[in-house]
Formats: C-alpha cells, structure tokens, sequence
C-alpha cells in the first residue's frame, strides 16, 4: 500500500481509543490530549473516509455499521503492529509475558512451574494475573489467557489443553467421620463447600445422574479457599488432579467416593492470532507439560 493512501494515524488512534472507552472524554485522558482534540481527529477520519463512524450521545459514543467494520480492521492492524515492535529489534532486552489465569490453576499449578520457565527461558519476565470472571481475553490485559470452561462458552481459544476428571476430595479426619461405603448418591446429605454460585457441584450430580439442589445455606466461595477449607475438615470439595494432586500424594486431601467426571477443559485464550514467539513457546510448553502429567485427561 502506497503511504500516500493511509490515513492519518493520529486520527486513528483517535477513532479507535474513543469507540474503545465509549466516549470523547476517556478517550483524551487515556490518549494525554483535549476532549475537542478527539472530536476532531474523528472527524478528519470520517471525512477522508467519507463515512460516519461515531454516532454521539448524552451517554457517550457507539459505532455505526461502517464504524463497527472499520474498527475491526484497525485494532487487528494495531495489535500487529504491537507485536511487531516487540519482536523487532529487541531480542536481547528483558521481555514480558504477561499471562491472565483462573486463579485455582494460577496458584496450585503455573506458580509452582515459574522456576522451571525461568530456567529454560531466563530472559523472560512472566506476570501472573489471576481472574477468576474472563471469558475473553484483550491485548491491553494479557499477552495470552488461562481459562477453565465448557467449549462455546469461551472466546478467542487457541488451544484445548486437557479436559481433566472432576471428583470430591476431603480431609482424612473428615472421611473417617463418613460411612465407610460411600456412594455418590450419599454425597448431597454431607457437607458440601461450594464455588461461587454453587453450579459446579449441580453440574458434577447432573453428570453421574444425581439431581440435587444446592444447600440454601452454602457458602460461595472461590476455588482456592474452598480447596483450603477441605484440607482443613470443613468438608467436601470438587477438585481436579491438575489443583491438588500434590495433597493427594502427601495424603492431606483423599477422594471421598471412587467415582468422578470430566466436565470443563483447560483452555488458552489469545487475543489475535498473531503471538509473540515468547507467548507461543509458553502455550507449547504449557501443552506439553499439562499432557504429559495428565494423559487421561487429554482431549
């Protein structure tokens, strides 16, 4: 493409911070420049163009259809140009990868891996975001995402990595207060801790064809505390092999009842498909060392 034919940049970068904030004024504080700054470069654009872009209101701005098509093309081209430059030139300066990741899987897995991607890889910096209410991941947040989720729930997926056995773990002096023989089935009349709105263990019966209700007085909590609370003998928790199973080796933790089912996978999530070679050697290694240590659970 000739430069004589693209169009002026500061006023796409006008156009695209103010349909990404929704507004004129978080577009000028996030771009260090006037309100009116904003409204001008948006209109240079739209009359180069020869469209309308933004349509404005009390509450802010949106796109128009042409804007919304336009907007499209220009994140996707900024976002290349992001990673150009990060692979340009800079081989040997400090790089990052910033990783945006369900917490459980953040804390109970990737972190205690940190020293191993230090060792094979120590010219990068890894920054570990825990989140627990993603489904997408933007290039503003993360360079590449972690998720846990049913397939179509998700967008931007990569790669599937493993889709592991779902099943109850409790403390030792807890499971010795319970029934010897124990059955699914028996599970609803203990005490079940809870993630969150308590979906989870619904979903986990359903599979084995248990319908149950969720206790009225549960406590939601995050997977992390609830995995904690079990250790503890507080009760019963859902949990992969992937979260605990250094607590089973250790004996902290024990399965209550022999049964157990797949229900959500592991997932990466990327916000374009153009990766850095960093993001992409972590989803290779990730792959590689998550089917490795878990080959039942890969899908």
């Amino acid at each position: 493409m000739a430069i004589d034919r693209l169009p002026p940049l500061n006023a796409v970068r006008a156009f695209e911070a103010a349909a990404r904030l929704g507004s004129y004024v978080a577009a000028a504080r996030a771009l260090h420049v006037t309100q009116p700054a904003i409204g001008r470069h948006v209109k240079i654009l739209e009359d180069w163009l020869g469209v309308r872009l933004l349509d404005r209101s009390p509450r802010g701005v949106s796109l128009t259809q042409d804007g919304a098509h336009y907007y499209q093309a220009v994140s996707e081209s900024l976002q290349l140009l992001a990673d150009a430059g990060m692979r340009c030139g800079r081989r040997s300066a400090e790089r990052w990868l910033r990783i945006l990741c369900v917490p459980a899987f953040a804390s109970r897995w990737l972190t205690p891996h940190i020293e191993v991607l230090r060792a094979l890889r120590p010219e990068l910096k890894i920054a570990i975001e825990p989140n627990a209410t993603f489904t997408s991941v933007d290039a503003r947040q993360a360079d590449l995402a972690i998720a846990y989720g049913l397939p179509g729930e998700l967008s931007g997926v990569r790669e599937v990595l493993i889709r592991p056995e779902v099943f109850a773990v409790c403390s030792p002096a807890y499971r010795a207060q319970l029934p010897e023989h124990l059955s699914v089935r028996d599970l609803p009349r203990c005490k079940l801790i809870h993630v969150d709105d308590g979906n989870w263990w619904s979903s986990w019966f359903a599979a084995q064809g248990v319908r149950v209700r969720a206790k009225a007085d549960a406590s939601h909590l995050s997977n992390d505390i609830v995995l904690n609370l079990a250790q503890s003998g507080h009760g019963i928790a859902l949990a992969t092999e992937v979260l605990v199973g250094r607590e089973l080796e250790a004996g902290s933790l024990v399965r209550c009842v022999a049964q157990g089912v797949p229900l959500e996978s592991y997932q990466v999530l990327a916000p374009s498909q153009m990766l850095s070679e960093d993001a992409l050697w972590f989803i290779e290694w990730l792959r590689a060392s998550l089917r490795d240590a878990y080959p039942a659970a890969v899908v």
